[in-house]
């Protein structure tokens, strides 16, 4: 499972997966339609590019939905618990 692989690389903290979802998109020209998973995956800013490297290496598909979203506050307690389990300079990239 790729978060299994993001939190034991201390990539992420940690990785919420949400089955269930059905998406329809267009690729290469068709309309596709397909049940998919999606991953919440908290990280720290300076992490998110390769942890989107590791992503597409393990990810099935060509061009993997990847997108980092801003956090501008929220539970100190837990942001910082984030950057106590990603010991950047040991990273297993």
């Amino acid at each position: 499972m790729i978060g299994e692989h993001l939190v034991e690389e201390q990539l992420a903290a940690c990785v919420n997966v949400i089955n269930g979802i059905f998406s329809i998109y267009q690729w290469q020209g068709k309309i596709e339609k397909a049940e998919e998973a999606a991953m919440i995956v908290k990280t720290v800013q300076s992490l998110v590019t390769p942890l989107s490297d590791r992503v597409k290496d393990l990810h099935s598909y060509d061009c993997p939905c990847i997108v980092s979203l801003p956090i501008d506050g929220g539970n100190q307690e837990f942001l910082s618990w984030i950057e106590n389990q990603i010991d950047i300079k040991n990273s297993k990239l």
